[in-house]
């Protein structure tokens, strides 16, 4: 199985942000990862539509945009319009999961439903049906660098076989964000995941071409 690596813009180096979104797509990058942080529902504020916009600009790069924020759909149109191509909210954010899905949808972009380390896969269940996209938090939410919950690793195996289940493993993209480096790597991809968002462990190497073919087992 092909190794999709999604490069976390959050520890790219924003002075020369250009550059730095082409190096990983001439390593190979298809995606991009966009963390979008209010300061409430995590302890930290980053990116806000005006930035996707700005990253939108630069790459044709598919943008999955990765909602940490309270009350996500009231911001829905505005990361859409910005330029996100997967939309990316939290399941403990949401008061009605399934509306907030449905609203993504009907704006002709890939849906996706990120959930905390401490949150049972099982909540996932009732929305297989409609899911494009399934973002497992293998670290708390809101700062780069963190050290990977190894406990994590059984909620992406559970997903992968509840995919299996349903009949949507085909259909739905399962993705992996946080702690993951060259020595978590290949254990994660060992669970059947299909996307892991990398972020300093990529970004931070002497040579980011050749981290990221490490990476990706090329």
């Amino acid at each position: 199985m092909k190794r999709i690596i999604s490069p976390s813009l959050l520890s790219a180096d924003f002075s020369i942000l250009k550059e730095q979104i082409e190096i990983v797509k001439k390593a190979g990058a298809e995606r991009l990862h966009i963390d979008c942080m209010d300061g409430h529902f995590v302890p930290n504020f980053t990116f806000g539509p005006f930035i996707l916009k700005a990253i939108r600009k630069l790459t044709d790069l598919h943008l999955e945009t990765h909602l940490m924020i309270d009350n996500p759909s009231n911001y829905f149109n505005d990361f859409i319009d910005a330029g996100a191509d997967t939309l990316i909210f939290h399941y403990e954010a949401s008061d009605d999961v399934r509306s907030d899905l449905e609203k993504i949808k009907n704006r002709n972009i890939k849906c996706g439903l990120a959930i905390k380390p401490e949150t049972a896969s099982d909540v996932l269940e009732e929305y297989i049906d409609i899911l494009d996209y399934i973002l497992v938090m293998s670290v708390s939410p809101g700062f780069g660098g963190q050290g990977f919950i190894e406990d994590t690793l059984l909620k992406m195996q559970a997903i992968d076989q509840m995919c299996i289940n349903k009949g949507r493993r085909d259909n739905i993209t399962i993705g992996v964000d946080g702690g993951v480096n060259l020595s978590t790597i290949d254990k994660v991809y060992k669970t059947g995941v299909d996307v892991t968002v990398v972020g300093s462990g990529l970004y931070k190497a002497p040579d980011i071409v050749a981290r990221f073919k490490e990476l990706s087992n090329q």
